[in-house]
């Protein structure tokens, strides 16, 4: 393998560039997957649109594949092998130890620098490198460099080109409720924003046992959806004024927990408002720079209130992700269901569909 097909972000504001690039071989530590399927996540639109890698570069985090080689150091797993592909964590640092991978003490370094942590850089377009090794992976492109620790086999008789999203989007929302918040049975949630993070903690509240799980979400067929994957009720935001008043017409106490996906600020006004005493709000939602944490401080301290960031749901995806794919095999997180699939060339018009809400979550398929 020599050549990689890649769409390759150019700058803020511009379309993806399908372009040929050259790969370097496989180090020791490294595993070359093809890829059969890719996700696109909000992430990969904030990376570009922010410039956070310099272009050019190669995104894409939610990749999933076939094992086409392996370096010498890997033994979990050979050619062939069927895997979907999540973060990147080190598993030596003491976090990883207690299996907080998604709080790995070099998860900057290894996910979100656009580089191997040497520096160097595994893709190249002529004479120019180009920014690479995406949360690990770099997963929009045929075929992505990438790690043992990022791994997970995806069992026969599923299909491996919607296996991607788990490694991100899905293990957030759903991680988010059973591992971070913890919710209990018999608690109360409010979810904001109901795409494909917020939809798949919907799912996870149902997993947990959640007796009443509010959705927030102006996309009228997002929150018909929600109810079927066990949403209790729904609330369109375009259509109150006031979204604390709308929850607490529900749940006149206010929720035991919140999780918000939008990273809007107003919004983050809303749900302080709609929190019981001691009410948890875990917040995935990526926002501006700059943008200071919800409420004040006499607020939370007098009600008790957690306010807890969550990244990756707090997963450790080589013992997460295998219980996710396990829950989907016994119905009870039908994200696929979510999924609307496109042609791998067909990246930017996929992007338009999703930003205008003509569907939930884009699958990119290589061979379509």
């Amino acid at each position: 393998m020599t050549q990689v097909q890649a769409a390759v972000a150019v700058g803020a504001g511009l379309p993806f560039e399908t372009r040929t690039l050259v790969p370097n071989q496989a180090r020791p530590d490294e595993v070359l997957v093809r890829i059969v399927g890719v996700g696109v996540c909000h992430t990969d639109l904030v990376f570009k649109e922010a410039g956070m890698i310099p272009a050019p570069a190669v995104l894409g985090h939610e990749g999933s594949g076939i094992v086409e080689k392996v370096g010498t150091s890997v033994t979990k797993f050979a050619a062939g092998d069927r895997v979907a592909i999540s973060f990147r964590s080190c598993g030596t640092c003491s976090n990883c130890a207690k299996g907080d991978a998604a709080y790995c003490t070099t998860m900057q370094l290894l996910n979100y620098a656009g580089m191997r942590p040497d520096g160097s850089k595994a893709l190249h377009d002529g004479t120019t490198d180009v920014g690479s090794n995406f949360f690990g992976q770099s997963s929009f492109a045929t075929y992505a460099l990438t790690y043992e620790r990022n791994l997970v086999k995806v069992p026969e008789g599923l299909p491996l080109e919607l296996m991607g999203p788990l490694g991100c989007g899905i293990q957030t929302g759903v991680g988010g409720i059973t591992r971070s918040l913890k919710c209990e049975p018999g608690s109360t949630l409010l979810i904001t924003g109901g795409g494909p993070v917020g939809l798949s903690a919907v799912m996870g509240g149902k997993i947990a046992g959640c007796s009443t799980i509010i959705l927030v979400e102006p996309v009228a067929t997002r929150r018909a959806l929600a109810p079927e994957f066990g949403a209790t009720h729904v609330i369109d935001p375009t259509a109150t004024d006031d979204l604390a008043a709308a929850v607490r017409a529900i749940v006149p106490d206010g929720v035991g927990y919140a999780f918000d996906t939008t990273g809007l600020p107003a919004v983050y006004t809303g749900i302080l408002g709609s929190l019981a005493p001691k009410g948890v709000f875990g917040m995935v939602g990526v926002t501006a720079p700059g943008v200071p944490m919800p409420g004040d401080v006499n607020t939370v301290m007098t009600f008790g209130f957690t306010l807890k960031g969550i990244i990756e749901g707090d997963s450790d995806p080589e013992t997460f992700l295998p219980e996710l794919i396990e829950l989907h095999r016994q119905g009870k997180l039908p994200f696929d269901r979510m999924i609307t699939t496109f042609p791998f060339a067909k990246i930017n018009e996929a992007i338009a569909a999703q930003h205008h809400g003509e569907c939930i979550k884009v699958v990119l398929l290589m061979d379509a």
